[in-house]
Formats: C-alpha cells, sequence, structure tokens
C-alpha cells in the first residue's frame, strides 16, 4: 500500500480532494443523519473536478482506489441494482478495512473503505422512488453522495424500467429525485443520455434541476447510440448555459480524450462545471494524472495490488485487467491471463507472486488476531459449564459419509443416551455461526466461529468426541463398522418405518437460535 497525506477536505470551489490515511481504518465511522435534515450539497463540490464515471464490472473498489491514486476528484461505483441491495446487510470487515454489503448468498454486492468515503457516489438503478430511498439510507453514512442512472441504454436495466427507459417518464424521474433529496442528508445526482432534440433534453434537465438535486451528469449521446457515434458537444453546451446546477460531461472518451490535457478541452467544448471520465480511464485509469499518464505495466500491477489487498473476486480483476490490455490480449501474457482462475494465478502471471503471499500471510495472521481476540471475549462472558476446544471441522479429513456427528449419535445412542443436541448461534457482524451440543447434561463447543450452520455443529461434536476420548470418523480413525454399517441394506425401515422414526427424533433435537440483528446507526 502506497502511503500519503490524511484525508483534506476544503470548501472553496475547485479545491476539494481526496487524501489517503496512513494503514487501513478497522471500523468505519458510522454517523448519523436525521432524517428532517437539509440536504448538505455543499458537502460535494461538483465544480471543476475530474470524475470516474459509474462503469458496470469496472468501477469496483480497486479501480475507484487507483482513480484516487492518479487524481480523480471523485469516483462513482458501478450501477447496482435496488432490488439486489435490499437484500444486503451492512457487514464492517475488520481483517480487511472495509464496509461490506453482502448479499443473503454471502456475495458480497458493494464494498467501500474511509480512504473513499468523502469522495465516492454510490450509483444505483431503480424505477421506484420508496425502493430508492431504502437503499440510499442503507449506504448514505458509507458514501458522499447518491447517484440514479437514468442513462443506461442496455436491456438488463432498461427492461426493469430502469435506466435510458425513465428518460420517457419525468414523472417517475421527478418522484425518484425529490424523494431522495428529501430523504437523506448526502447530495443526490442523476446520470441522463441526450433525447431527441435539444428543447426535450433542456425541459427535462430543468425539472429535474428543480428537484433539488446538487448536480447532473449527462453523456452526450442519445439512447440508441453507441461509442462510435459522435458525442454531442453542443447539447451538452446548450444544457450547462440553461441551468444553474453544475452539469458534468461525459462521453468524450473517444472523441476527445487521450491524456490529461483533453480533459480541459472537452470541459471547454461542452462548457460543463466538471468532466467524467469512462473508458479512457478503464484503458488506463492515469488518465488522471496531471503529469501525464504511467506506462500500463506498471498501472496493472498497482491495480493488481488493491485487487490483493481487498480481496477483490478474481473474476472481476481479470474483467478490468482485460480491459487494460486490450490489443495484448492475444500475446502469450494476454492468454494466461484468460485462462487465470485466481487471485493467485493473475499474480503470477504479471511476476507478483512474493507480493501475494506477504499480503495472504498478512491478511490470514490478522483475521486469526481478531478471531482470537473476540473468542477471548466471548470466553468471558459465557458460562463456565460449557467444555471449550478449538477445533475446527475439515471434510477433506473424513472418508465419505463419515461425519463426527454421525460418529457421536452413534455412541450416544449405543450408551443408551439422549440423542446429541445441537443449538445454534448467528453473530451479526459477520454472518458466522457457532453451536453447542449437549450430550449427558453436558455441554461442548468449539473456540471458533464458522461459515455456516453444518460446520459449527460439526465442530461442537468434534469437541465432545475428543473430550470424551472417542474416536470421531477421521481417516485415520477406526471407522470402517461405521461405513459398512451406513451400506449395509436393511429391510426392517422398510416394514415399520424404525429409521424412519429415528430420523424425525434426530432432527428435533437440533435447535437453531439466531441471534437477532442489532440496530445499525448506518440506516436512519
Amino acid at each position: 500500500m502506497r502511503r500519503g497525506a490524511a484525508v483534506e477536505v476544503r470548501a472553496r470551489e475547485g479545491l476539494m480532494g481526496c487524501g489517503r490515511r496512513r494503514g487501513l481504518v478497522f471500523r468505519a465511522a458510522a454517523g448519523y443523519c436525521r432524517k428532517d435534515m437539509t440536504v448538505n450539497a455543499a458537502s460535494l463540490c461538483f465544480r471543476n473536478k475530474v470524475i470516474l464515471a459509474p462503469m458496470v464490472r469496472v468501477g469496483t473498489l480497486p479501480m475507484r482506489l487507483l482513480a484516487l491514486d492518479y487524481g480523480a476528484d471523485i469516483v462513482y461505483c458501478e450501477e447496482l441494482i435496488d432490488l439486489k441491495m435490499l437484500q444486503c446487510k451492512r457487514v464492517v470487515n475488520e481483517v480487511l478495512g472495509t464496509v461490506d454489503f453482502v448479499a443473503p448468498n454471502e456475495r458480497v454486492v458493494f464494498r467501500t473503505c474511509e480512504r473513499e468515503k468523502d469522495c465516492v457516489v454510490f450509483q444505483m438503478g431503480t424505477a421506484d422512488a420508496e425502493r430508492a430511498l431504502i437503499v440510499a439510507r442503507l449506504v448514505e453514512n458509507d458514501v458522499a453522495g447518491i447517484d440514479v442512472n437514468m442513462g443506461c441504454p442496455k436491456e438488463y436495466s432498461t427492461k426493469g424500467g430502469m435506466g435510458a427507459a425513465l428518460l420517457s417518464e419525468p414523472d417517475k424521474i421527478e418522484s425518484i429525485l425529490t424523494t431522495l433529496v428529501r430523504g437523506i442528508c448526502k447530495p443526490v445526482t442523476c446520470k441522463i443520455r441526450i433525447l431527441p432534440s435539444t428543447e426535450e433534453t433542456i425541459s427535462l434537465v430543468k425539472k429535474i434541476e428543480k428537484t433539488g438535486v446538487a448536480a447532473i451528469a449527462v453523456h452526450g449521446r442519445k439512447k440508441e447510440e453507441r461509442p462510435q457515434h459522435p458525442v454531442h458537444c453542443d447539447v451538452i453546451k446548450a444544457i450547462s448555459e440553461a441551468v444553474s446546477i453544475p452539469v458534468i460531461a461525459n462521453g468524450g472518451s473517444h472523441d476527445f480524450i487521450k491524456d490529461y490535457a483533453d480533459l480541459a478541452a472537452f470541459q471547454q467544448a461542452t462548457a460543463a462545471s466538471s468532466v467524467m471520465v469512462a473508458r479512457a480511464a478503464m484503458w488506463n485509469p492515469s488518465i488522471f494524472r496531471k503529469e501525464g499518464p504511467r506506462p500500463l505495466n506498471d498501472v496493472i500491477r498497482e491495480y493488481i495490488k488493491y485487487a490483493v489487498w481487498y480481496d477483490n473476486h478474481y473474476t472481476n480483476t481479470k474483467y478490468c485487467l482485460c480491459q487494460m490490455l486490450r490489443e495484448q490480449l492475444e500475446n502469450a501474457q494476454g492468454k494466461k491471463l484468460h485462462a487465470a482462475q485466481s487471485l493467485q494465478e493473475i499474480c503470477e502471471i504479471f511476476e507478483m507472486s512474493t507480493f501475494y503471499k506477504e499480503k495472504s500471510a498478512l491478511l490470514e495472521a490478522r483475521k486469526v488476531s481478531l478471531e482470537t481476540k473476540d473468542q477471548d471475549e466471548d470466553d468471558q462472558m459465557e458460562d463456565t459449564d460449557v467444555i471449550k476446544m478449538a477445533v475446527k471441522f475439515d471434510k477433506r479429513e473424513y472418508p465419505p459419509q463419515i461425519t463426527p456427528k454421525m460418529c457421536l449419535l452413534e455412541w450416544c445412542r449405543k450408551e443408551k443416551h439422549l440423542q446429541p443436541v445441537y443449538e445454534t448461534i448467528e453473530r451479526p457482524q459477520d454472518r458466522l455461526f457457532r453451536s453447542v451440543v449437549t450430550v449427558a447434561s453436558q455441554k461442548y463447543r468449539s473456540t471458533f466461529w464458522e461459515k455456516s450452520k453444518k460446520l459449527a455443529e460439526q465442530a461442537a461434536a468434534i469437541a465432545c468426541l475428543r473430550t470424551l476420548g472417542l474416536p470421531e470418523g477421521k481417516r485415520s480413525d477406526e471407522a470402517g463398522h461405521l461405513m459398512n454399517k451406513r451400506k449395509r441394506p436393511d429391510p426392517e425401515p422398510l416394514r415399520n418405518g424404525e429409521h424412519r422414526d429415528e430420523l424425525v427424533a434426530e432432527a428435533a433435537c437440533k435447535k437453531p437460535h439466531f441471534v437477532p440483528e442489532a440496530s445499525d446507526s448506518s440506516v436512519s
């Protein structure tokens, strides 16, 4: 990680910027905003800025941070659909120093960090004012602003009434933006494309201005036009002259923007307040560098460092690198990148294996340290009648169909004890699980938290079996009799349903119990 000055916010127009904090911050500041507060549009200035545009699959955390490194003033995240965000839970990731919005399938939908908190704008895809407000309130304390995508012409966006589909529904646009402006304390913006005529476009923009938005970004093409079509600078200029709010010009990568000096030329041609860059930044984010672009090889290595440090999924990392390599994808290195199946393999391709190993070891050590701290705190608070053991379940150490739970159940039946009873809890802050098993009136559990309820129960069974000195079914144990017993045909269950009753009884003995979520200060 490169180091720099602390974040500095300047109130004067044209001087607001985002610097860097030493090291990592491990808990995002929560903040609080009353629902009746006036929107503080001045907290994020949209005049005389160079801005990273929202780009699907590109505008993830590593790209946003790299753009800030090279001089971008504001960065937009990729468009995230409101329905997807509504399913997410806000999680403080103390290992990475991030705030994650995690879907039910444990996929991170949006990840941000303290470094970009004062200059990242969250862009959502929405066609409903109420949903938009719920999502905005979910993320507003972790971002600098909220943007509504009203310009994406792709089918996945328009078929849900989002993106460019909103351009033909000005009343819905007004409803969504007014609801957001009145409902949150961060500045609200929107991004549109131009309409068939300049007059129609100006009429829509004036309607948008009246909602109270802090700025409007204009992609200077119609929704049916593509990058190879010329950008309509004259229409953007007419819009800039027709409204008093900042207008952000977008769409100049093909015709105008090849290096940093071209940003000013595009701004002048459109009379816009600021310039937003998409594809030119995707190809080389050092386009924002006043001193000139960096060699692509150096940019790629810096991007990979952020991808590793913030555990970016390898498929997303690979996609972004492919956009940078472009014509080089057909050489030997490009073909290897196409075949890569992990961040580690990507690092090997670009001769960064040592970096990957060092950072992975550092993150793992941090994870273990935090887990140990949590376990110590939990142990101090919990009952002393539970026998605890630092054990984990690794199914690779067991033969097929044999598990510690099965071994424990078999022993209880043999000794004529009641069947084991499992009580499982979920820890809200990281959605990890831990289980306590009761056998012969004694409770047992692992000191570790697990990723799933099943793993937690197996770990509890291991703690019990090892305390009692019993075999747990590992390949090294004498578990052959259990395997044979499972494979031996038994006609009796077909006649009297005996085993079915046992299975029902076993299921009834499991008592999952989930700790209710604590209230989150990020949702106002």
